[in-house]
């Protein structure tokens, strides 16, 4: 059977491990802050279980004196690299005050010359502290994913596993592991394994996740971008000819957006965009599909959506806008939108109902602008 000194270098080997892989892993992704909290997490806490396990035999006080911070310290960084990537907290909020009480009870321990059976039980129950800390922060998210909740269940039964340890055989460490022992080991070994790759794809997952994003979504607006408001507006578009559902298309055009920006400049501009796309937002549904194809040039598909529903609300959008809140660089300037309006025709290809809508445009801003105005073929067939 394996020894407690043996087990304990196996996961000291497997934490560095997973930390070099981290480290690896960050040359090509993002270098996060809580990436690097968990890399030094697994290095420190791997180099303070090496330590452990050579104490005995290379005899060396620093050494000795070490392990503990290195262990606690480990695991405080876990946590902070937990709180930093989930945005469960202020990091600095948990780990400052925890580091400061933990530091003063293990420097008083060495100060009194504990036995080394008493500092594994003082580390072991610091430690279980931490772990049900970084378990409640995995699992206190309500829409966690999945492999978030793995995580946090993995912590949680590791915390169980050293209070039953500590309560049942008060942190004994002898030659041989007990069954109780063994079963906390058991657990601190596969918290390294699930946590170390369990972390490695939740990195992936948001790196997936961001250029995803930034593929698909106008960095300014955080409306669709040109391409991805093409691909689903035309997705929607069959899905509607499939369903025999109207389908409604927009062509919205700031009005005097060139005299915005020259006058008052560019970042001006920039927030009647924002300021624009967020008045949309409050007023169109969750399906609706808003996108900027350039400029202050926006389209809008609302599927589902007949010639009544629609012109509602083109005009509810219309009078949102100019009734959105003044612009902080333009003093008492008021934005206001035209529309074009058409209707998709069955079997009409997106890129020549927009024509249309963008003819019907360019009709409301030779009207005097702040309209809607409907292509030539809807106000025929009304």
């Amino acid at each position: 059977m394996i020894d407690n000194q043996t087990f304990m270098l196996a996961i000291g080997v497997g934490n560095i491990a997973f930390g070099l892989l981290m480290a690896g892993y960050m040359r090509n992704a993002d270098n996060s802050t809580a990436l690097r909290f968990w890399m030094w997490a697994r290095l420190v806490g791997g180099f303070g279980e090496i330590c452990w396990w050579a104490t005995p035999a290379l005899a060396l006080p620093w050494m000795e004196a070490f392990t503990p911070f290195a262990w606690v310290g480990g695991v405080l960084l876990e946590v902070a690299a937990y709180c930093l990537f989930f945005n469960a907290c202020d990091w600095r909020r948990v780990v400052y005050p925890s580091a400061l009480v933990s530091a003063v009870v293990l420097t008083v321990a060495l100060a009194m010359d504990v036995s080394r059976q008493h500092m594994i039980w003082i580390v072991s129950s610091i430690i279980a502290l931490f772990a049900t800390g970084g378990a409640f922060v995995l699992l206190s998210e309500r829409k966690a994913p999945l492999l978030q909740r793995i995580i946090g269940l993995n912590n949680a039964m590791f915390a169980l596993a050293i209070w039953a340890w500590l309560i049942f055989e008060q942190g004994r460490i002898d030659a041989a592991i007990t069954p109780l022992g063994g079963l906390a080991y058991l657990f601190s070994y596969l918290m390294m394994i699930v946590d170390g790759f369990g972390f490695l794809l939740l990195c992936k997952q948001k790196d997936d996740a961001q250029m995803q994003r930034l593929a698909t979504i106008d960095g300014l607006t955080d409306t669709l971008n040109r391409r991805a408001f093409f691909e689903r507006a035309d997705s929607a578009r069959m899905l509607a000819l499939r369903m025999r559902k109207p389908i409604a298309l927009m062509m919205l055009d700031l009005d005097h957006f060139k005299r915005l920006n020259d006058g008052f400049g560019h970042a001006c501009g920039d927030e009647a965009l924002r300021v624009f796309a967020d008045t949309a937002r409050g007023v169109l549904r969750d399906h609706d599909l808003l996108g900027r194809l350039g400029g202050e040039e926006f389209a809008l598909a609302l599927p589902g959506t007949g010639l009544d529903g629609a012109i509602q609300a083109a005009e509810r959008l219309r009078i949102a806008v100019a009734e959105a809140p003044l612009l902080s660089c333009a003093g008492s300037y008021r934005m206001t939108v035209s529309i074009g309006l058409v209707m998709i025709e069955p079997n009409e290809a997106l890129t020549a109902a927009l024509a249309r809508a963008d003819h019907a445009l360019y009709v409301a801003k030779s009207g005097g602008r702040n309209r809607v105005e409907l292509d030539s073929a809807v106000l025929k067939r009304a």
